[in-house]
């Protein structure tokens, strides 16, 4: 299993993810409508070429935050994460349009012992994403209870 248990895990270590990601329309329009969101800036392009600063529609910054934490997994929690505690800090510095391709990284920022589960600890992730230009266009705080290593 590629996960780490939290004992593998250093503060400072950086993840360059090897998956990129180039975000199409079909990802951005099924992601906006199985999720009901009806924003214009996601599915009206007549309506973002006349009304928003774009000019275009910009992609679901919930796709993008999902993309960029899923894309993560496999180099740091696959198989070794008990749960996902929560996302703090989350931010959008740059829309991402149709056509921009991702790259991720993901950074440890804090290991602690978790209190209530001796069997675990907890790891709190940095994840960034950037577009083809290198702009960072996405980040936020991930907190995840991890399984320690089999004795």
């Amino acid at each position: 299993m590629p996960g780490l248990y939290f004992e593998e895990f250093k503060v400072g270590q950086i993840f360059d993810h090897p998956i990129r990601r180039t975000v199409t329309e079909t990802d951005n329009v099924l992601f906006t409508t199985m999720t009901h969101n009806p924003a214009l800036l996601h599915l009206d392009e007549e309506y973002c070429k006349q009304h928003t600063e774009f000019g275009t529609r910009i992609v679901n910054s919930c796709f993008t935050l999902s993309v960029m934490v899923g894309v993560s997994v496999y180099d740091t929690t696959l198989g070794t994460t008990v749960a996902n505690l929560g996302w703090d800090e989350v931010r959008f510095p740059k829309p991402v349009f149709h056509g921009d391709t991702l790259r991720f990284q993901s950074e440890v920022m804090e290991l602690r012992e978790s209190k209530s589960r001796p069997q675990n600890g907890i790891v709190i992730f940095a994840h960034r994403a950037y577009n083809q230009h290198s702009e960072l266009v996405a980040t936020c705080k991930r907190s995840g209870l991890m399984l320690r290593k089999p004795a």
